[in-house]
């Protein structure tokens, strides 16, 4: 499971996300669906049901979902933000 890294400081609104890595002196920025994903996984939930809760939201084929959702994750990885 990916978790954002605990040394990481993060807003998250409904415009999307703005994530701080003080190590780096880095500011990601995520929008909207970034964010929301985001912040499903600062919660503790998993890819799987935050793939779900946006395939839900967006009433959009949670197959649809997946592919966009895990290529992202995986740019999140290739960025540092994200435990492998």
């Amino acid at each position: 499971m990916s978790l954002p890294l605990p040394e990481l400081r993060t807003v998250v609104n409904q415009d999307g996300a703005a994530i701080l890595d003080v190590s780096r002196n880095q500011i990601t920025t995520l929008n909207s669906t970034g964010g929301f994903i985001w912040d499903r996984l600062q919660q503790g939930l998993t890819a799987e049901q935050a793939i779900q809760e946006l395939a839900t939201e967006t009433q959009t084929d949670p197959a649809i979902v997946e592919r966009g959702v895990r290529d992202f994750l995986e740019q999140l990885k290739s960025e540092g933000l994200l435990s492998r």
